[in-house]
Protein backbone atom coordinates (compact mmCIF):
# COMPACT_ATOMS: atom_id res chain seq x y z
CA UNK A 1 0.00 0.00 0.00
CA UNK A 2 1.30 3.46 -0.88
CA UNK A 3 1.34 6.34 1.60
CA UNK A 4 2.83 9.82 1.76
CA UNK A 5 6.11 9.47 3.62
CA UNK A 6 8.84 11.78 4.90
CA UNK A 7 12.12 11.10 3.12
CA UNK A 8 15.02 12.65 4.99
CA UNK A 9 18.66 12.86 4.00
CA UNK A 10 20.74 14.89 6.42
CA UNK A 11 18.89 18.13 7.10
CA UNK A 12 16.86 17.96 3.87
CA UNK A 13 13.34 16.49 3.96
CA UNK A 14 10.83 15.85 1.21
CA UNK A 15 7.45 14.15 0.89
CA UNK A 16 7.26 11.07 -1.33
CA UNK A 17 4.98 8.10 -1.99
CA UNK A 18 6.36 4.90 -0.47
CA UNK A 19 5.18 1.38 0.29
CA UNK A 20 3.81 0.58 3.77
CA UNK A 21 1.90 -2.23 5.42
CA UNK A 22 -1.88 -2.33 5.20
CA UNK A 23 -3.70 -0.75 8.18
CA UNK A 24 -5.20 -2.95 10.89
CA UNK A 25 -8.55 -1.75 12.24
CA UNK A 26 -9.11 -1.45 15.97
CA UNK A 27 -12.43 -2.45 17.56
CA UNK A 28 -13.99 0.97 16.92
CA UNK A 29 -12.37 1.76 13.57
CA UNK A 30 -13.40 1.51 9.93
CA UNK A 31 -11.01 0.92 7.06
CA UNK A 32 -11.45 3.65 4.47
CA UNK A 33 -10.20 3.53 0.88
CA UNK A 34 -9.02 7.12 0.46
CA UNK A 35 -10.10 9.18 -2.55
CA UNK A 36 -8.92 12.67 -1.58
CA UNK A 37 -6.78 14.37 1.07
CA UNK A 38 -6.29 17.99 2.04
CA UNK A 39 -3.22 19.66 3.47
CA UNK A 40 -2.96 21.91 6.51
CA UNK A 41 -0.16 24.40 7.03
CA UNK A 42 0.81 23.12 10.46
CA UNK A 43 1.15 19.48 9.50
CA UNK A 44 3.08 20.30 6.34
CA UNK A 45 5.46 22.54 8.23
CA UNK A 46 5.92 19.87 10.90
CA UNK A 47 6.57 17.11 8.36
CA UNK A 48 9.14 19.06 6.35
CA UNK A 49 10.91 20.83 9.20
CA UNK A 50 10.57 18.43 12.12
CA UNK A 51 9.67 15.03 10.66
CA UNK A 52 11.98 12.02 10.78
CA UNK A 53 12.66 9.57 7.97
CA UNK A 54 9.70 7.29 7.17
CA UNK A 55 7.21 9.37 9.19
CA UNK A 56 3.68 9.25 7.76
CA UNK A 57 1.87 12.60 8.03
CA UNK A 58 -1.76 13.31 7.20
CA UNK A 59 -4.92 14.33 9.03
CA UNK A 60 -7.73 15.06 6.54
CA UNK A 61 -9.20 12.43 4.22
CA UNK A 62 -12.33 11.36 2.37
CA UNK A 63 -13.17 8.10 0.67
CA UNK A 64 -15.22 4.91 0.78
CA UNK A 65 -15.67 2.53 3.70
CA UNK A 66 -14.21 -0.92 3.02
CA UNK A 67 -14.88 -2.54 6.40
CA UNK A 68 -16.62 -1.34 9.55
CA UNK A 69 -17.32 -2.92 12.95
CA UNK A 70 -20.82 -4.16 13.74
CA UNK A 71 -22.94 -1.49 15.39
CA UNK A 72 -20.74 1.35 14.21
CA UNK A 73 -23.41 2.80 11.94
CA UNK A 74 -21.15 2.49 8.88
CA UNK A 75 -21.27 -0.07 6.09
CA UNK A 76 -18.97 -0.99 3.20
CA UNK A 77 -19.57 1.39 0.31
CA UNK A 78 -20.46 4.43 2.45
CA UNK A 79 -18.95 7.69 1.18
CA UNK A 80 -17.24 9.30 4.18
CA UNK A 81 -15.00 12.05 5.48
CA UNK A 82 -12.63 11.38 8.35
CA UNK A 83 -9.86 12.65 10.59
CA UNK A 84 -6.81 10.85 11.97
CA UNK A 85 -3.80 12.25 13.78
CA UNK A 86 -1.16 10.68 11.54
CA UNK A 87 -0.89 8.53 8.45
CA UNK A 88 -4.06 9.79 6.77
CA UNK A 89 -2.42 10.44 3.42
CA UNK A 90 -2.51 6.83 2.27
CA UNK A 91 -4.45 4.51 0.00
CA UNK A 92 -6.21 2.94 2.99
CA UNK A 93 -6.58 4.24 6.54
CA UNK A 94 -8.12 3.01 9.81
CA UNK A 95 -10.39 5.83 11.07
CA UNK A 96 -12.08 5.96 14.52
CA UNK A 97 -15.88 6.04 14.35
CA UNK A 98 -16.06 9.26 16.42
CA UNK A 99 -14.09 11.11 13.73
CA UNK A 100 -15.88 9.67 10.70
CA UNK A 101 -19.08 10.85 8.97
CA UNK A 102 -21.06 10.06 5.84
CA UNK A 103 -21.13 12.64 3.06
CA UNK A 104 -24.09 13.27 0.73
CA UNK A 105 -23.80 11.96 -2.81
CA UNK A 106 -23.63 15.45 -4.27
CA UNK A 107 -20.61 16.44 -2.16
CA UNK A 108 -17.36 15.62 -3.93
CA UNK A 109 -14.53 13.80 -2.21
CA UNK A 110 -12.35 16.83 -2.88
CA UNK A 111 -14.73 19.24 -1.15
CA UNK A 112 -15.32 16.86 1.77
CA UNK A 113 -11.59 16.45 2.39
CA UNK A 114 -11.30 20.14 3.31
CA UNK A 115 -13.63 19.74 6.29
CA UNK A 116 -11.92 17.81 9.12
CA UNK A 117 -9.23 20.04 10.65
CA UNK A 118 -10.42 23.39 9.30
CA UNK A 119 -14.15 22.79 9.72
CA UNK A 120 -13.94 21.14 13.13
CA UNK A 121 -11.58 23.81 14.45
CA UNK A 122 -13.80 26.64 13.22
CA UNK A 123 -16.98 25.04 14.56
CA UNK A 124 -15.69 24.16 18.02
CA UNK A 125 -13.78 27.43 18.44
CA UNK A 126 -16.93 29.42 17.65
CA UNK A 127 -18.70 27.54 20.46
CA UNK A 128 -16.41 29.05 23.09
CA UNK A 129 -18.67 32.10 23.27
CA UNK A 130 -22.36 32.18 22.46
CA UNK A 131 -22.85 34.35 19.38
CA UNK A 132 -25.81 35.50 17.35
CA UNK A 133 -27.37 38.67 15.94
CA UNK A 134 -25.63 41.66 17.50
CA UNK A 135 -22.45 39.74 18.36
CA UNK A 136 -19.18 41.03 16.97
CA UNK A 137 -16.65 38.42 15.83
CA UNK A 138 -13.09 38.96 14.59
CA UNK A 139 -11.30 36.28 12.56
CA UNK A 140 -7.55 36.56 11.96
CA UNK A 141 -5.59 34.31 9.57
CA UNK A 142 -8.77 34.88 7.61
CA UNK A 143 -7.58 33.38 4.32
CA UNK A 144 -6.42 30.16 5.97
CA UNK A 145 -8.53 27.01 6.04
CA UNK A 146 -9.92 27.65 9.53
CA UNK A 147 -10.48 31.33 8.88
CA UNK A 148 -12.48 30.82 5.70
CA UNK A 149 -14.85 28.37 7.36
CA UNK A 150 -15.06 30.45 10.55
CA UNK A 151 -16.16 33.55 8.62
CA UNK A 152 -18.97 31.60 6.93
CA UNK A 153 -20.15 29.85 10.09
CA UNK A 154 -20.11 33.02 12.20
CA UNK A 155 -22.00 34.92 9.50
CA UNK A 156 -24.56 32.10 9.29
CA UNK A 157 -25.12 32.51 13.04
CA UNK A 158 -26.03 36.15 12.46
CA UNK A 159 -22.90 37.72 13.92
CA UNK A 160 -21.21 40.81 12.54
CA UNK A 161 -17.94 39.39 11.23
CA UNK A 162 -14.69 41.28 10.73
CA UNK A 163 -11.93 39.53 8.80
CA UNK A 164 -8.38 40.62 9.62
CA UNK A 165 -6.14 40.69 6.54
CA UNK A 166 -2.48 41.48 5.84
CA UNK A 167 -3.40 43.62 2.82
CA UNK A 168 -6.44 44.89 0.99
CA UNK A 169 -6.07 42.59 -2.03
CA UNK A 170 -8.22 39.87 -0.45
CA UNK A 171 -10.98 42.18 0.82
CA UNK A 172 -13.52 41.38 -1.90
CA UNK A 173 -12.91 37.65 -1.53
CA UNK A 174 -13.36 37.78 2.25
CA UNK A 175 -16.61 39.72 1.88
CA UNK A 176 -17.82 37.07 -0.55
CA UNK A 177 -17.46 34.53 2.27
CA UNK A 178 -19.71 36.60 4.54
CA UNK A 179 -17.39 39.09 6.24
CA UNK A 180 -19.20 42.35 7.01
CA UNK A 181 -15.91 44.22 7.28
CA UNK A 182 -12.26 43.65 6.44
CA UNK A 183 -9.65 45.13 8.76
CA UNK A 184 -6.28 45.70 7.14
CA UNK A 185 -3.69 46.30 9.83
CA UNK A 186 -3.75 46.76 13.59
CA UNK A 187 -5.34 50.22 13.59
CA UNK A 188 -8.31 48.99 11.56
CA UNK A 189 -8.59 45.91 13.74
CA UNK A 190 -8.83 48.01 16.87
CA UNK A 191 -11.34 50.39 15.31
CA UNK A 192 -13.70 47.51 14.45
CA UNK A 193 -13.96 46.39 18.07
CA UNK A 194 -14.71 45.71 20.77
CA UNK A 195 -15.34 42.07 19.86
CA UNK A 196 -17.31 39.48 21.76
CA UNK A 197 -15.31 36.66 20.20
CA UNK A 198 -11.94 36.64 18.47
CA UNK A 199 -10.59 33.63 16.60
CA UNK A 200 -6.87 34.28 16.48
CA UNK A 201 -4.62 32.16 14.28
CA UNK A 202 -1.50 34.33 13.92
CA UNK A 203 0.04 34.66 17.39
CA UNK A 204 3.02 36.87 18.19
CA UNK A 205 2.45 40.63 18.38
CA UNK A 206 -0.99 40.43 16.76
CA UNK A 207 -2.28 38.27 19.60
CA UNK A 208 -1.07 40.87 22.10
CA UNK A 209 -2.97 43.57 20.23
CA UNK A 210 -6.10 41.46 19.78
CA UNK A 211 -6.43 40.90 23.51
CA UNK A 212 -6.92 44.67 23.87
CA UNK A 213 -9.89 44.55 21.52
CA UNK A 214 -12.14 42.27 23.56
CA UNK A 215 -15.49 43.44 24.84
CA UNK A 216 -16.32 42.79 28.52
CA UNK A 217 -16.67 39.02 28.96
CA UNK A 218 -15.18 38.59 25.50
CA UNK A 219 -13.22 35.49 24.54
CA UNK A 220 -10.12 35.24 22.38
CA UNK A 221 -9.54 31.70 21.07
CA UNK A 222 -5.95 31.12 19.99
CA UNK A 223 -6.13 28.31 17.44
CA UNK A 224 -2.82 28.73 15.60
CA UNK A 225 0.52 30.49 15.25
CA UNK A 226 0.88 31.26 11.56
CA UNK A 227 3.39 34.04 12.27
CA UNK A 228 5.70 31.51 13.98
CA UNK A 229 6.64 34.27 16.44
CA UNK A 230 7.48 32.79 19.82
CA UNK A 231 6.86 35.86 21.98
CA UNK A 232 3.62 37.70 22.70
CA UNK A 233 3.43 40.71 25.01
CA UNK A 234 0.25 42.50 26.04
CA UNK A 235 -1.06 45.19 28.39
CA UNK A 236 -2.49 43.13 31.24
CA UNK A 237 -4.48 46.04 32.68
CA UNK A 238 -6.20 46.80 29.38
CA UNK A 239 -6.94 43.11 28.85
CA UNK A 240 -8.63 42.95 32.25
CA UNK A 241 -10.19 46.40 32.59
CA UNK A 242 -10.02 48.14 29.19
CA UNK A 243 -8.18 51.01 30.90
CA UNK A 244 -11.07 51.46 33.30
CA UNK A 245 -13.69 52.01 30.59
CA UNK A 246 -15.17 48.53 30.95
CA UNK A 247 -14.82 45.60 33.27
CA UNK A 248 -13.34 42.19 32.81
CA UNK A 249 -14.37 38.61 32.41
CA UNK A 250 -12.13 38.52 29.35
CA UNK A 251 -10.65 35.15 28.43
CA UNK A 252 -7.68 33.91 26.39
CA UNK A 253 -8.39 30.31 25.41
CA UNK A 254 -5.63 28.02 24.11
CA UNK A 255 -7.25 25.78 21.48
CA UNK A 256 -5.83 22.41 20.42
CA UNK A 257 -8.18 20.27 18.34
CA UNK A 258 -6.96 16.81 19.52
CA UNK A 259 -7.63 17.87 23.12
CA UNK A 260 -11.04 19.32 22.26
CA UNK A 261 -12.17 16.05 20.70
CA UNK A 262 -11.35 14.06 23.85
CA UNK A 263 -14.02 15.90 25.86
CA UNK A 264 -17.22 14.08 26.84
CA UNK A 265 -19.69 16.82 25.91
CA UNK A 266 -21.68 16.73 22.69
CA UNK A 267 -19.64 19.60 21.24
CA UNK A 268 -16.68 17.22 21.06
CA UNK A 269 -18.48 14.69 18.83
CA UNK A 270 -16.37 14.99 15.70
CA UNK A 271 -18.63 12.64 13.74
CA UNK A 272 -21.75 14.75 14.32
CA UNK A 273 -19.96 18.00 13.50
CA UNK A 274 -18.48 16.57 10.30
CA UNK A 275 -21.90 15.29 9.25
CA UNK A 276 -23.43 18.74 9.83
CA UNK A 277 -20.66 20.45 7.86
CA UNK A 278 -21.10 17.99 4.99
CA UNK A 279 -24.85 18.73 4.93
CA UNK A 280 -24.10 22.43 4.76
CA UNK A 281 -21.88 21.81 1.75
CA UNK A 282 -24.66 19.81 0.08
CA UNK A 283 -27.23 22.53 0.76
CA UNK A 284 -24.99 25.34 -0.45
CA UNK A 285 -24.78 26.91 3.00
CA UNK A 286 -21.03 26.37 3.22
CA UNK A 287 -18.47 26.96 0.51
CA UNK A 288 -15.22 25.02 0.24
CA UNK A 289 -12.38 27.17 -1.06
CA UNK A 290 -9.87 25.00 -2.88
CA UNK A 291 -6.85 26.86 -4.20
CA UNK A 292 -5.08 23.92 -5.79
CA UNK A 293 -6.06 20.40 -6.80
CA UNK A 294 -3.48 17.88 -7.99
CA UNK A 295 -2.76 14.14 -8.01
CA UNK A 296 -1.11 12.97 -4.83
CA UNK A 297 2.12 12.17 -6.67
CA UNK A 298 2.63 15.97 -6.55
CA UNK A 299 2.57 16.04 -2.75
CA UNK A 300 6.02 17.59 -2.27
CA UNK A 301 5.64 20.51 -4.67
CA UNK A 302 2.07 21.16 -3.48
CA UNK A 303 3.16 21.17 0.17
CA UNK A 304 5.86 23.73 -0.59
CA UNK A 305 3.46 25.87 -2.61
CA UNK A 306 1.13 25.88 0.40
CA UNK A 307 3.87 27.04 2.78
CA UNK A 308 4.94 29.73 0.33
CA UNK A 309 1.34 31.02 0.05
CA UNK A 310 1.24 30.59 -3.72
CA UNK A 311 -2.54 30.24 -3.67
CA UNK A 312 -5.50 31.10 -1.46
CA UNK A 313 -7.58 28.22 -0.17
CA UNK A 314 -7.05 24.58 0.62
CA UNK A 315 -4.67 22.27 -1.21
CA UNK A 316 -6.43 19.05 -2.18
CA UNK A 317 -4.80 15.94 -3.64
CA UNK A 318 -6.61 13.08 -5.33
CA UNK A 319 -5.44 9.62 -4.30
CA UNK A 320 -4.80 6.79 -6.74
CA UNK A 321 -3.80 6.58 -10.34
Amino acid sequence: MKAVTVSKSGLEASLVLAEHEEPAAGPDEAIVAVRAISLNNGEVRGALLEGTDRDRPGWDLSGVVQTAPDGSGFRPGDRVVGLVWSGGWAERVAVPRRRLARIPDDVSYEAASTLPVAGLTATVALQKKAIGPGSRVLVTAATGGVGMYAIQLAAAAGAHVTAFARDASKAEFLRSLGANAVAVGVEAGAKGGPYDLILEGVGGPLLGQALMWLAPRGVCVLFGDASQDTLTTFDARRFRLQSGEAFGGTVLYGFFLPEELTRPEAAADGSAILADLARRLSEGRLRPVIGKTAPWAEIDVTARDLLERKFVGKAVLTVGG
